[in-house]
């Protein structure tokens, strides 16, 4: 299958104003079109070829740059371009703060019709790279073939671990090094791959539906314990100890070897039986004084150095007496509730996935916190009437919701109750922004700060809070 494009036209000088979400530049015409274009970012000015057209603007790539951004820097990553991952590593990391901060401005004013009566500088993270402390990665039989590759007309081996091709879902990209996990993340992924390619053990084939090693999953601390969750797509119990006994072998630092069989047509775990092969089945991440227990289906935020940047700011922006009684909603493990627990009366977190409140049970026993208590169940369902006579009517309401913003049922609850201040912790400024609109009915925009956890990346969290009119 040719990988060539289809050019429609050629389109003369244009100058770079904006960076997408997909890490591809934007730029205007005369005529008012919108053109995004790939490997470009703001100050670039460029000629292009337009390959695709939409209905709202065209995509288009370079074919000469007639001058280049003062922002733009070498990328570190030898699969930058072609991985999907880190699509700003060529954006100066200072500019991508300014285009992040801008873009939850924006969405706030455009989507959400609110202006904050105060925007606090974005939190820029002290490390841009080696900053995630979870990866996940695919073992594929159809390894993507660079160029190059392809080009030298050899037999090249197929067999490969890594991650998806964007617009891919059958193609795998075999990485070398990533750069954002510190290691031995990279020598465990690679000395695994090498290992079971020498030793003929079956890489999952994604479109036949088998093969044996499907999906490696790598958690690590601050403190430097790895947790590895290896995925068979059936159950060979030979080979299965082949593998996992050289990767406890070969690697102390893994402090929780797991793995599970799952001939499910996806690869999600959450259903999944997970078995311990050697240590514990968790890892105990400490942020500030706070310890957290995180298991292989923990949701636990992904940068915890600004994981703990993003609650403290909660903290201030909370500004309790001591007193209070707190709601907080899409608790997970209980990271924000157990923060704010020592400054009020009562806290109360909710979260509809059982594992994530067992977790947070555990996490306030091991940090002797008797004031915080957990409610399981879907939000739009369990945060009804029944719920605030039982736990009382909240002073202060924290939301963090998934990236598709809460469900109206939950918007129209926090209506009915009025807490005198709700604090909105979002992952996704546009659907932030729309709820907040939702919410001006009752509650004016107070504070917006930003927060980034996703260097070189367009993802952002941003912090507002409402007071009640």
């Amino acid at each position: 299958m040719s990988r060539k494009q289809r050019i429609y036209k050629v389109e003369n000088e244009l100058e770079i104003i904006d960076i997408n979400s997909l890490g591809m530049g934007v730029a205007k015409d005369d005529s008012g079109a919108v053109y995004f274009i790939k490997d470009t970012i703001p100050g670039d000015v460029v000629k292009i070829n337009i390959y695709k057209k939409k209905r709202d603007y065209f995509e288009a790539q370079p074919i000469t740059f007639l001058k280049k951004s003062p922002h733009r820097v070498t990328p570190p990553c030898n699969h930058f371009g072609l991985c999907g991952g880190c699509k700003w590593q060529h954006f100066k990391y200072s500019q991508q703060l300014k285009f992040k901060e801008s873009g939850v401005l924006k969405n706030l004013e455009k989507i959400g019709k609110v202006n904050p009566k105060e925007i606090l500088p974005i939190i820029g993270a002290p490390d841009t790279y080696w900053y995630r402390n979870k990866l996940e990665f695919s073992f594929s039989t159809n390894r993507w073939l660079t160029s190059a590759e392809i080009e030298s007309k050899e037999e090249h081996v197929r067999l490969g671990l890594g991650f998806h091709k964007p617009g891919r879902w059958d193609k795998i990209i075999s990485i070398d090094t990533c750069h954002l996990q510190i290691e031995p993340s990279n020598k465990i992924r690679n000395a695994l791959r090498d290992f079971a390619i020498e030793q003929q053990i079956p890489f999952f084939d994604l479109q036949q539906q088998r093969g044996l090693l499907r999906t490696l999953m790598i958690r690590n601390t601050q403190a430097g314990d790895f947790m590895v969750l290896l995925q068979f797509f059936e159950s060979k119990p030979k080979e299965q100890e082949k593998v996992l006994t050289f990767l406890k072998n070969e690697f102390p630092e893994i402090t929780s070897l797991l793995y599970c069989v799952n001939s499910k047509a996806n690869d999600t775990i959450f259903d999944q039986e997970i078995n311990i092969f050697a240590g514990k089945d968790y890892l105990i991440e400490t942020m500030g004084t706070l310890k957290f227990k995180i298991t292989s289906k923990s949701f636990y935020q992904t940068n915890p150095k600004q994981a703990y940047a993003l609650y403290e700011l909660v903290k201030s922006f909370a500004a309790m007496e001591g007193n209070e009684i707190v709601y907080d909603l899409y608790s997970g493990t209980g990271t924000i509730t157990l923060f704010l627990a020592a400054l009020c009366k009562k806290i109360v977190g909710v979260e509809s996935i059982p594992e994530a409140v067992e977790d947070a049970e555990y996490n306030a026993q091991i940090n002797q916190i008797k004031n915080a208590s957990f409610e399981v169940g879907d939000m739009k369902h369990i945060f009804d009437e029944t719920f605030i006579e039982k736990h009382g009517k909240p002073d202060l309401i924290v939301a963090d919701p998934p990236r598709n913003g809460m469900h109206k049922n939950v918007i129209h609850q926090i209506i009915i109750i009025q807490a005198p201040k709700l604090i909105y912790v979002s992952c996704n400024s546009a659907t932030q922004a729309r709820d907040i609109e939702k919410l001006s009915c009752i509650y004016d925009v107070q504070i917006s700060q930003a927060v980034d956890l996703f260097p070189q990346t367009s993802h952002v969290e941003n912090v507002v809070l409402l007071k009640r009119k």
